[in-house]
């Protein structure tokens, strides 16, 4: 594999990952505070339809970016509702919000655009374009860093670079604010957290929102700058990919990033059977490197890569005592 191929591999590798890292971030949210949201999949598949509609509506993606992210908050209200309010199974809530994203995706899309459930092509100010960093062009002709800024770094979307700062926010929203102590003791120990004075339900809440925001990015990407336009089922199981690179990661932002872009590299791979066949030597069938990303997040689930331990208040319904 010559040097431009491998820059080719790894910057769809960073486009291909944001999706995963935006959905494991918010994952990591909901689940540090003891809320197990296996509805990522869903929220990104609503905010996914619902930017793209708004955005060939109106011609403005960044319209359609704050209704892809509405779209999410939505859902994201929806399984608060069950199961912090009415203290519901948080497994059983998220599959189901992932069965209604599927379906009332595809219905509102084909009510709006009459094309078999799919968006009209975004093309223009209802997509985002491709951002130059500065001194790209520049550096391009200095040997290996120049081509790596240039052809890796530079030249993504912008909600690409968002994705790459929410990890070092995150980390100092989690280990260097109050805020963040609150929200992982809840995860940890709610009636400790009651006990002093702090409204587990207003933190839990919090954190399902931030949940909502994230995978809001997350699926607005997906079908305004990965993508030019929605389509049924685009997500394509990156939800259940973020929850496994999550425990892949256990529940640490930074680590998030490294297992997220592990994940994008599988499915960088995917689209290059030429470069699978130069290295094996043998010919790869396209659709075992398309199950690579899946059989690795099976090897994850099972707990082939190690033992991660959840937050122990993880999944289960806070009861204040009286």
């Amino acid at each position: 594999m010559d040097y431009d191929t491998l820059l080719q591999l790894l910057g769809s590798t960073l486009r291909l990952g944001t999706p995963l890292l935006l959905a494991c971030l918010a994952g990591l949210f909901s689940e540090r505070a003891g809320i197990f949201d296996i509805g990522l999949e869903g929220k990104m598949l609503m905010a996914a339809m619902t930017s793209a509609a708004v955005a060939a509506l109106t011609g403005s993606v960044w319209v359609g970016l704050a209704a892809g992210i509405a779209g999410s908050l939505l859902m994201a209200a929806i399984h608060g509702i069950a199961s912090i309010t009415f203290r519901g199974n948080q497994l059983i809530s998220g599959v189901a919000l992932n069965f209604i994203a599927s379906g009332i995706t595809v219905l509102v899309a084909q009510s709006l655009f009459r094309q078999g459930g799919r968006t009209p092509p975004l093309a223009g100010d209802a997509r985002f374009s491709p951002i130059t960093l500065p001194f790209a062009e520049e550096l391009q002709a200095v040997p290996v860093l120049g081509p790596l800024y240039h052809d890796v770094i530079s030249g993504h979307p912008i909600l690409v670079y968002v994705a790459l700062l929410c990890v070092p926010a995150t980390w100092w929203l989690l280990y260097r604010t109050r805020f963040g102590l609150r929200l992982r003791a809840v995860g940890e120990n709610p009636a400790a957290v009651d006990t002093a004075g702090i409204s587990v339900i207003a933190m839990r809440f919090a954190a399902v929102a931030i949940t909502g925001v994230l995978c809001g990015l997350a699926g607005a990407y997906m079908s305004t700058a990965l993508q030019a336009g929605f389509g049924r089922e685009m997500t394509a199981g990156r939800g259940y990919i973020a929850l496994a690179a999550l425990i892949f990661a256990k529940w640490r932002p930074w680590q998030a990033l490294g297992a997220t872009m592990l994940f994008g590299f599988f499915q960088a791979l995917a689209l290059r059977p030429d470069v699978v066949q130069g290295v094996a030597g043998v010919k790869v069938p396209v659709s075992a490197l398309d199950a690579l990303p899946y059989i690795l997040t099976v090897l994850v689930l099972a707990g082939f890569v190690g033992k991660a331990i959840p937050p122990r208040a993880g999944g289960e319904p806070y009861v204040k005592e009286r």
